[in-house]
């Protein structure tokens, strides 16, 4: 007997590309939404904007986690759906296939998921915060090349100030200058030039000369007359200011391997808070895994409609709940962390309670003949439909006017 039916090929095909659609869908909607808020940060902080990009790309490893799950359940779901209301599941219940039969393979797929996400939450995602986090910490200091904006004052290491009236050839030649210098001996510097650019020295990366073209220098220093130079080209050096570096991994609990949570949080000799928290963390990261497993019971429970019933009031009672859950978790983490909860209660009580009841719409349908998930649920929201056709189609042709009376 092979393993692999023509069944199982079948159910294969019909779960793997709504899966891989929706996954792709779901971390794009979450991309675009980063990159719009990148962008704009970005060109706040005057970087350049290749670094939106890598920054993005460091996200993507939170957002599969998010998005795997939930690309795993509707992929399955639309596939029973769609045996469900072309009769084909009747077909294979009539040949003697049961649901928990017709679930191996969508099972297998999840087993290979959930391995893929334990290695994204436990070990990818913390890394790529890290490096998130080190670029973000680099585009507010300056080290990614900062960029003068054009018509404002900028400081250069509180003895500089320098603003720029036009800015030319992707910034390679800079017109209408005005810098205001000021030395350790009290001496000031102002400065006016028709133009000018930037040029970096190889022997010194600390040190930038700002060449300046055409314009003239006021030397005011205290007890003496100001004086006025003329000059046709003059070399400026502007020391950059220095940049700390950023600080080791391990500053927030989701920059931690599984195992360091798991050492942290269980160590006596760690603080309190940072055991609580590490417990907590690591207490969400393998809920939200295990919690996979529970999907293809979920997601078979919610595709079957109702007989002669094309709803797909489970499809939208799916995204709820799976979204539900997972604020749920955020919530308990956020909590458990500050000490207000025991991380086992907080994150595993829920669960334990969506476990149950997944399990109990999964027996509905599989074992009771007849039986409906949400049926209570597909029956109000017929009614309520019902009803608001009704309305439309009232207000559609008008109130019934009573006839007149017979006047006599």
């Amino acid at each position: 007997m092979k393993f692999f039916t023509a069944i199982d090929r079948y159910i294969f095909r019909l779960v793997l590309m709504p899966m891989l659609g929706i996954f792709v869908l779901a971390a794009s909607l979450l991309v675009l939404d980063k990159m719009l808020r990148l962008f704009d940060f970005v060109a706040t902080e005057g970087g350049p904007v290749g670094v939106v990009f890598k920054m993005l790309a460091n996200m993507l490893p939170e957002y599969a986690s998010l998005a795997i799950p939930l690309g795993l359940m509707l992929g399955i779901l639309l596939a029973f759906r769609k045996l469900a209301t072309s009769s084909e599941l009747d077909v294979m219940r009539a040949v003697g296939l049961s649901y928990t039969r017709m679930l191996r393979v969508p099972y297998l797929i999840t087993f290979v998921l959930v391995l893929a996400n334990l290695a994204i939450v436990g070990y990818l995602q913390p890394l790529s915060r890290y490096y998130y986090e080190e670029l973000n910490y680099e585009l507010k200091s300056g080290a990614l090349g900062a960029s003068i904006k054009v018509g404002e004052f900028t400081a250069l290491k509180d003895r500089i100030a320098l603003r720029i009236d036009e800015s030319q050839d992707d910034g390679r030649r800079l017109m209408g200058i005005f810098a205001r210098v000021q030395n350790d001996k009290g001496q000031i510097l102002s400065i006016s030039a028709r133009e000018g650019q930037f040029l970096a020295l190889k022997n010194n990366p600390d040190t930038i000369i700002f060449r300046l073209q055409q314009g003239q220098i006021i030397q005011d220093q205290p007890g003496q007359q100001a004086r006025v130079l003329t000059f046709t080209r003059h070399d400026l050096p502007i020391e950059l200011p220095s940049i700390e570096k950023f600080r080791q991994r391990g500053g927030q609990e989701r920059e931690y391997l599984l195992p360091e949570l798991m050492k942290l949080g269980w160590d006596k000799d760690s603080p309190k808070d940072e055991r609580v928290s590490s417990q907590a963390n690591f207490n969400f990261r393998i809920v939200e895994v295990v919690m996979m497993l529970l999907l293809p019971l979920l997601a078979v429970s919610l595709a079957i409609p109702p007989k002669r019933s094309t709803s797909s009031l489970g499809l939208f009672v799916s995204i709820v709940m799976v979204v539900a859950y997972h604020k749920i978790n955020q919530y308990a983490n956020d909590v458990a962390s500050l000490g207000q909860m025991s991380p086992t209660l907080g994150l595993w009580g829920p669960f334990l309670f969506f476990a149950a009841l997944i399990m109990w719409m999964y027996w509905r349908v599989a074992y009771v003949p007849g039986g409906q998930a949400i049926g209570w649920l597909e029956t109000a929201s017929a009614k309520a439909t019902k009803r608001i056709r009704s309305l439309l189609r009232r207000n559609r042709h008008g109130p019934i006017l009573p006839a007149p009376a017979d006047q006599t």
